[in-house]
């Protein structure tokens, strides 16, 4: 057996990144300045042709067993009650599993996991602890969403050790925590809310988790850009990463699976945020469209896919001479890069001469369109608002825009037809290889096999594209 001897270890205070070097710049998240030394404790070095794992057999916790003999329905997803948070889930909580539910401050995670804990109440006790709020904070937003229930518990409490008395006592079959970040224990390194506190009380819940077969569901914050924060470790130690999101000033909320042992990670959930709670929208692409019964010069209608659902949604631009010295590119629920690189494209390879002139883009109903397939649309938005000719209100464009001018192919191309189809659509424009005639063919028509609109055409390029939609 080899020598142990014990060394200094460098922790990152951003994402929990650990050195035995000190180094200026963190390794994981490239932060500057936030290595810190920790507590060596648990950490050795082992010398070269030794191992620190004593090979002796123990006794096991649970004999195994044939496959065939593991009763499958012990993790059965149970269903919340709630359609699309089901639908992400992949069917419900599952019997042990544990949720990390991020997002934003004030997008309305508390009110979704007060609601499903109402929900899930009627078939067995849930506690929910919240750090954050005081009880008759809970309890008024209870009253004013409808989620009360005799066997929904609620505890404010920040104690890891209260908190654990609180289980015992109530014995739940869900446990939402509320957030991990406001609970700290005592005799943990660190302080509340931070990188050893997070992951070591994420760890303990996980345990307990998998020790009582209790649902879990623990709410976490974001960092600036979106991510989950605290360190990366937390996503490896849960079974579902989830985020909730949505426009602060609009009313749809978006729940999406980032991680999914038990269920698909390519669906999302969507909710209308109103005065009394949170209600599903199964079918949410008419909130994406503005409601006006004329063509407006600047816009244009695409498919874009939100995992495995297709969503209908309208890009508005406006282009009009710049007020200063310089242009600017403004953008809401749109990738500001994209549509900057969609501008050099269209000036220099399609001959539209935006120039020195202000560029603004934007999604209706504040939905966030980052797919390449929005490239078309917005390019075709952009060339109506430059020509003041508008795209005909029946045609949704799909397609990814190159450097080159050329229009890629994206997936889905028929499923997203048949949702623009079924939305009343009746022309479109794609990407070549689609199966559809290329520029100058004759239309296809419906019940002709493919999508079933009118007219599908494929444009090898923006110039063309632009000649479809602006010339008739």
């Amino acid at each position: 057996m080899g020598k142990l001897a014990a060394v200094a270890v460098y922790e990152c205070s951003e994402c929990g990144w650990r050195s035995t070097k000190w180094a200026g710049r963190c390794g994981e998240c490239q932060e500057w300045g936030s290595l810190t030394q920790a507590p060596p404790a648990g950490h050795a070095i082992v010398t070269p042709g030794s191992t620190r794992v004593p090979l002796r057999a123990g006794t096991p916790r649970v004999a195994a067993v044939p496959i065939g003999r593991v009763d499958a329905d012990a993790a059965r997803a149970r269903p919340t009650g709630m359609d699309e948070l089901d639908r992400v889930l992949g069917g419900g909580f599952v019997p042990g599993a544990v949720v990390l539910l991020a997002g934003e401050p004030g997008v309305g995670k508390s009110t979704l996991l007060l609601e499903a804990g109402a929900l899930a109440a009627a078939s067995g006790p849930v506690l929910y602890v919240t750090g954050e709020e005081s009880a008759a904070q809970v309890r008024q937003r209870a009253d004013r969403v409808g989620a009360i229930h005799d066997r929904l518990f609620l505890a404010a409490e920040t104690d890891f050790a209260a908190l654990l008395a609180h289980v015992e006592a109530v014995d739940p079959t869900l446990l939402i925590v509320d957030s991990v970040q406001t609970i700290s224990a005592a005799g943990l390194d660190g302080v509340p809310g931070g990188v050893t506190q997070v992951r070591e009380i994420t760890a303990a819940l996980t345990a307990l988790a998998k020790q009582r077969t209790l649902t879990t569901v623990l709410v976490g914050h974001v960092t600036k850009d979106g991510s989950v924060a605290g360190p990366r470790t937390l996503e490896h130690l849960v079974d579902v990463v989830l985020t909730f999101d949505g426009d602060s000033r609009g009313q749809l909320r978006m729940v999406r699976a980032l991680k999914n042992r038990f269920g698909p990670t390519d669906e999302i959930g969507c909710f209308e945020l109103g005065e009394y709670g949170l209600v599903g929208l199964p079918d949410p692409s008419g909130l994406f469209l503005s409601q006006r019964d004329d063509p407006v010069p600047g816009t244009c209608v695409t498919v874009t896919l939100e995992g495995r659902r297709p969503l209908v949604a309208e890009v508005q631009t406006l282009v009009c001479p710049a007020a200063g010295e310089l242009a600017r590119r403004v953008t809401s629920g749109l990738d500001t890069s994209r549509v900057g690189m969609v501008v050099a494209v269209l000036q220099r390879r399609a001959g539209v001469s935006i120039g020195r002139q202000d560029v603004y883009a934007a999604t209706v109903g504040g939905v966030r369109l980052t797919e390449p397939s929005v490239d078309l649309a917005v390019a075709l938005a952009l060339a109506s608002a430059t020509a003041d000719a508008s795209v005909p209100r029946d045609v949704v464009a799909i397609g990814e825009v190159g450097l080159a001018g050329e229009i890629r192919r994206v997936t889905g191309v028929q499923r997203r037809l048949a949702e623009a189809q079924r939305l009343g659509f009746r022309r479109a424009i794609v990407p070549p290889g689609s199966g559809f005639p290329p520029a100058g063919g004759a239309p296809r028509e419906a019940g002709s096999g493919g999508a079933a609109l009118a007219d599908v055409r494929e444009a090898r390029d923006v110039r063309t594209a632009i000649a479809m939609a602006l010339g008739g």
